[in-house]
């Protein structure tokens, strides 16, 4: 009896360890950060004075910006990253592929290099291989499967695979016939190298990286697709794109871009794998041939786009799973050739100034500078002061900037230089439009910043 009596209290107290510890995991994996969707942001480093590694996790911080994906594998940064819990996709650049996809001892050294050395200090969640190799390298095509192959072994043998996924972002380019998503289907000629890699994905869990562009898909087909359907703007019903296969309605192009990339991959059994939009973004600046390039669009797209993965409301042929996204990109890249787009496609200048203020108040915490009640338009450094004399002479003048306390004798006289008056006058002029996207230009002599400039 007391041996019987035993067993059942025994049991009782294994029952609720058992319960505790699956409450527990269930509750982690709600609160786990990669099972959640979330926006990242790329970052280019082709820019002028990049801030330091430290400076930039720094900065990372303070935007809480907590998922950010790498052209490379910098050593610095990623030392500077550890015990930050920011999360980092890293990234084999193509020039490496061959080497890499030619030797498992090359694979392994890499990741020993790259991965074991700063892992699990650094949070590294991926190993994004090339970069659009198929479209940008055709020749390397043949490497690409190897390549990933060899540094999944290598992963392996770190016994680092369940916590590391490997894949390959892909241009949009790859899907054919995309519009409607229901018809769309990966282009045939690469079937040798996309049949074998999605097998490989749905095998070790890891995501489809598609690099995906509204803005691109827009341009290419203006007065088919509307400018507001690009950029997430709200549509009355017969402004919907409509999928006569599906009668899904599409409110938005990156949602149909998501289901092209679904729908591929279902016409090839593939079901399981998920979409991860490793790039996407608009250009706030443009030459005479991309006038939809505009500090306008750029941050109705991002802000929008940012909403729309916090809803997590899905796709129409999925609304049970939002994509994560990574923003093109951190930094204006302002080494990068023309057209001049590719300069402009940052959501910070490289001094890590705005370069225009996102709308993203409800999405959380991420991207603090949404601050859109405490920014100010001072003068860039580095402008001659004819220049500026020019524009400080427009604002008092025909803007109407309110310019009187730069006034000698009146209270923001001193110091007295052009720049500080500039500024002043600048500040007055953006205030009065009310902080409206373009009103802190100036011929690209003025910056938008979260600094009160009277504290200077």
């Amino acid at each position: 009896m007391a041996l019987s009596k035993l067993i059942i209290i025994f049991s009782f107290f294994t029952l609720l360890l058992s319960t505790l510890s699956q409450a527990k995991f269930v509750q982690q994996k709600v609160q786990d950060p990669d099972t959640q969707p979330f926006v990242g942001v790329n970052i280019g480093t082709d820019v002028s004075n990049l801030l330091s590694p430290s400076a930039l996790v720094s900065f990372l911080q303070v935007q809480k910006i907590t998922h950010i994906r790498l052209y490379d594998a910098n050593p610095d940064l990623l030392k500077a990253l550890s015990h930050t819990k920011i999360r980092v996709i890293i990234s084999v650049p193509n020039n490496q592929l061959l080497a890499i996809g030619s030797s498992n001892t090359t694979a392994a050294s890499w990741i020993g290099k790259n991965v074991v050395a700063f892992f699990p200090e650094t949070v590294i969640t991926a190993i994004s291989i090339g970069d659009e190799v198929l479209t940008t390298v055709p020749s390397s095509a043949p490497i690409l499967l190897p390549a990933i192959e060899s540094l999944y072994s290598a992963l392996v043998a770190a016994n680092l695979h369940t916590q590391i996924k490997i894949s390959t972002p892909h241009a949009a380019s790859i899907i054919l016939d995309p519009f409607p998503p229901s018809q769309a289907f990966f282009n045939q000629s690469w079937a040798s190298v996309i049949v074998p890699l999605l097998q490989f994905l749905s095998r070790t869990g890891s995501p489809l990286m598609m690099n995906l562009y509204p803005y691109y898909v827009f341009m290419q087909n203006k007065g088919v697709v509307p400018l507001d359907n690009s950029l997430f703007k709200p549509l009355t019903p017969s402004k919907e794109m409509v999928d006569p296969n599906t009668l899904l309605h599409y409110t938005n192009v990156l949602d149909a871009m998501i289901d092209a990339a679904y729908f591929s991959m279902k016409n090839l059994n593939v079901t399981d794998v998920v979409v991860l939009v490793t790039e996407s973004g608009w250009p706030s600046k443009g030459d005479s041939k991309e006038p939809y390039a505009t500090i306008d669009n750029a941050d109705t797209y991002n802000s929008n786009l940012i909403k729309h993965v916090f809803d997590r409301s899905g796709t129409p042929f999925h609304p049970e799973i939002t994509s994560s996204v990574y923003i093109y990109e951190l930094f204006n890249e302002d080494l990068r050739s023309p057209p001049v787009s590719e300069a402009n496609w940052g959501l910070f200048n490289g001094n890590s100034t705005p370069v225009y203020l996102l709308h993203v108040s409800g999405s959380g915490t991420f991207l603090a500078n949404d601050t859109t009640n405490q920014t100010y338009c001072v003068v860039m450094d580095g402008v001659d002061s004819k220049t500026l004399q020019a524009a400080l002479d427009w604002a008092c003048g025909p803007g109407r900037a309110n310019c009187s306390e730069i006034q000698p004798g009146e209270n923001c006289y001193q110091p007295n230089n052009v720049k500080n008056h500039a500024s002043y006058a600048f500040d007055s002029y953006y205030q009065s439009e009310g902080r409206a996207a373009g009103s802190c230009d100036f011929k690209g002599v003025a910056m938008i910043t979260t600094t009160d400039p009277s504290k200077y």
